[in-house]
């Protein structure tokens, strides 16, 4: 597989620019890590629910784990997929691949067998690193049954695995950890790749039913991270609260990179629940935290101030929908010495715009924020040209956190940049005279539910292809908690009389499709809405969902 380069898609004055100002650098994920270990060896970096690694340890289990990979015949340019929940051997995976020069591809824990087999097949991977069983789901079974139709998987990694599975192909990820001491590990890998080699591809759902592999070297994704932190004034002081994903793109940024770049300490939660997290961030004294703007509406919800204690978080940081003024005044009372910031991010570029720690108060409030040092934004319109400020088009960007290209998808790559060279985001958006940015709309057919983009094509696509379907229109509903929740209208094909939610529901998962991704409502209609060219005019649907909701 042929990747775009960095010289491909920048030019020399912008890389010139960019290693100029600092954002990219020539050392890579080791290499920074070397850097903590140099000063800092006995300091626990990362933490979990059951288990913690210093520094020192990230580094020595990071080379084991590498020489392991490489004697499994992975080198520069593999592709490993990575599918485990927010455990510290996301960290000791992370090193490892990067030390070989192999290429990461993180895989949500909420994905199945549907969107799994897709990203195995379109990036090619090589050897798969998941769990045995989470959350009562059987990944190793999944994966096992995958490898059918994917010719190219040859070996599935497992960690936290109690089984004992003889089959060739399978691992275990311990065993991996037990091959050799860090001295023999760091003689035997020799060179590895460079930072402006491929590091990682993270899948987006977009407009269409099948996601992108975005593909990001490790300073255009370091970049990102590098920004936000300048944003958030980042100390070493710092310890990330993480119940986002870090097989997302957030999680990923926010509860490895930020905090290994500046030094920092990050504490991964395993399973999201509002009450636990507010403990486990008084016990492991978090200062920060990320997240769609659910999490922290969840958290206010059950927050008691005779159970909890949240006084050491001076920052969090709400993405993935506008967050209401309401909601920022309450979160104020509840937390008064916790800033509340807005970002707008996505997969291609990680950080668009943000509210940063020097911005008044109120910005959060009525913006997403303004564009960050070293990167540009525009409105733009149909053909690419920059709108009048405070007229809304699609919001597009340009700098050094930007993604190389889509993987096997060279007309979507081009499709997305202007004539000057910004990246078009297909958010809508308003920017107004000081150069602050509101998300406004959407030209992509996606739903955010909980700060996850949905396309709601894979599930139309998906149910299109049930007997008792003639129709489907996928919209999102509102959801005083999650932002967003997904409504489903369908015609029901001659001589089908009825079809329930539940069977519905049942079929989907039966598809395989994650049940994030589930609609929660459905509406059986005679028709749907229309325009004269034949598509289906959603923003009906959403108006009619909405209404009924009300009553």
């Amino acid at each position: 597989m042929t990747f775009t380069t960095v010289t491909d898609r920048y030019s020399q004055d912008d890389i010139a620019t960019f290693y100029a100002t600092g954002l990219w650098c020539e050392e890579t994920l080791f290499d920074v890590l070397d850097v903590q270990v140099s000063g800092q060896p006995d300091k626990v970096f990362i933490t979990d629910d059951t288990t913690s690694l210093t520094y020192q340890e990230l580094r020595d289990t990071g080379l084991r784990l590498a020489a392991s990979l490489k004697r499994l015949g992975l080198g520069k340019g593999d592709r490993v997929c990575v599918q485990i929940p927010n455990w510290t051997e996301f960290a000791q995976i992370a090193v490892a691949l990067s030390r070989i020069g192999a290429i990461m591809v993180p895989i949500m824990p909420i994905y199945r067998r549907d969107e799994v087999g897709y990203i195995l097949r379109d990036g090619g991977i090589r050897v798969a690193i998941t769990c045995e069983r989470f959350k009562n789901f059987d990944y190793l079974d999944m994966y096992t049954k995958l490898q059918a139709d994917c010719p190219d998987l040859e070996k599935i990694v497992v960690a936290r695995g109690h089984s004992s599975d003889e089959r060739d192909s399978v691992i275990a990820f311990g065993s991996l950890l037990a091959a050799s001491g860090p001295v023999v590990a760091a003689e035997e890998l020799g060179a590895g790749a460079g930072a402006d080699d491929p590091f990682v591809i993270v899948y987006s759902s977009g407009t269409t039913s099948r996601p992108k592999g975005c593909l990001h070297t490790f300073n255009t994704f370091a970049a990102g991270s590098r920004l936000l932190g300048k944003g958030l004034g980042y100390r070493q002081s710092d310890v990330q609260f993480g119940p986002s994903p870090v097989t997302h793109t957030t999680g990923f940024i926010t509860s490895l990179l930020i905090p290994m770049i500046y030094g920092a300490a990050s504490h991964l939660m395993e399973t999201w629940e509002p009450s636990a997290g507010l403990q486990q961030i008084s016990k492991f004294h978090c200062t920060v935290a990320v997240t769609a703007t659910t999490f922290l509406q969840m958290l206010m919800d059950v927050y008691d101030p005779d159970q909890h204690d949240p006084s050491s978080l001076r920052i969090w940081v709400s993405a993935g929908s506008p967050i209401p003024g309401a909601f920022v005044e309450r979160a104020r009372k509840l937390l008064p010495d916790c800033q509340i910031l807005s970002l707008y991010g996505r997969t291609e570029n990680a950080v668009t715009t943000m509210c940063t720690v020097e911005d008044e108060p109120g910005r959060s409030i009525t913006s997403d924020g303004s564009a960050l040092p070293g990167t540009s934004i525009k409105v733009v319109d149909e053909v690419g040209l920059e709108l009048p400020r405070g007229q809304e088009g699609d919001i597009a960007f340009r700098g050094p956190s930007h993604m190389l290209e889509y993987i096997n998808n060279p007309q979507e790559t081009a499709a997305l940049f202007t004539p000057d060279g910004y990246s078009r985001s297909g958010d809508l958006g308003v920017m107004d005279e000081e150069g602050y940015v509101r998300v406004t709309g959407r030209l992509k057919d996606i739903v955010i539910r909980g700060g996850m983009n949905i396309s709601v094509r894979q599930v139309e696509d998906l149910l299109t292809a049930h007997p008792a379907v003639s129709g489907v229109g996928v919209v999102g509903m509102p959801d005083d908690q999650l932002g967003e929740r997904l409504c489903c209208y369908l015609v029901l094909a001659a001589g089908h009389e009825s079809l329930t939610l539940e069977d519905m529901q049942t079929y989907l998962l039966d598809q395989g499709l994650a049940i994030q991704k589930m609609p929660e409502h459905l509406e059986i209609v005679p028709r749907l809405p229309m325009t004269a060219t034949g598509k289906i005019q959603k923003h009906i649907l959403r108006a009619d969902i909405a209404e009924k909701l009300k009553s």
